[in-house]
């Protein structure tokens, strides 16, 4: 009983990282994407055939450099 017990918390775990991991790989809302692309293209040109997470360490990096309106959509999304 143990042994399932702890496998079913296993796996309840497991789905939950990677649900959490496929919304962020989302890439965000529509409106986000608006506030934060122009950035994108002027800051993160190089990096963006590389992913979301790539992008969104290059905006982090550029932070200094980048609007308020993408600004505050990393700090809405805990970065």
């Amino acid at each position: 009983m143990r042994k399932s017990l702890l496998a079913l918390t296993l796996l309840s775990i497991s789905m939950t990282t990677t649900a959490a991991f496929a919304q962020q790989q989302r890439g965000g809302t529509e409106a986000e994407q608006k506030a934060c692309t122009r950035d994108v293209q002027k800051l993160c040109r190089s990096v963006i055939d590389q992913g979301d997470l790539t992008i969104l360490a290059c905006l982090k990096e550029h932070r200094s450099k980048i609007s308020a309106a993408c600004d505050q959509v990393l700090k809405n999304n805990g970065q």
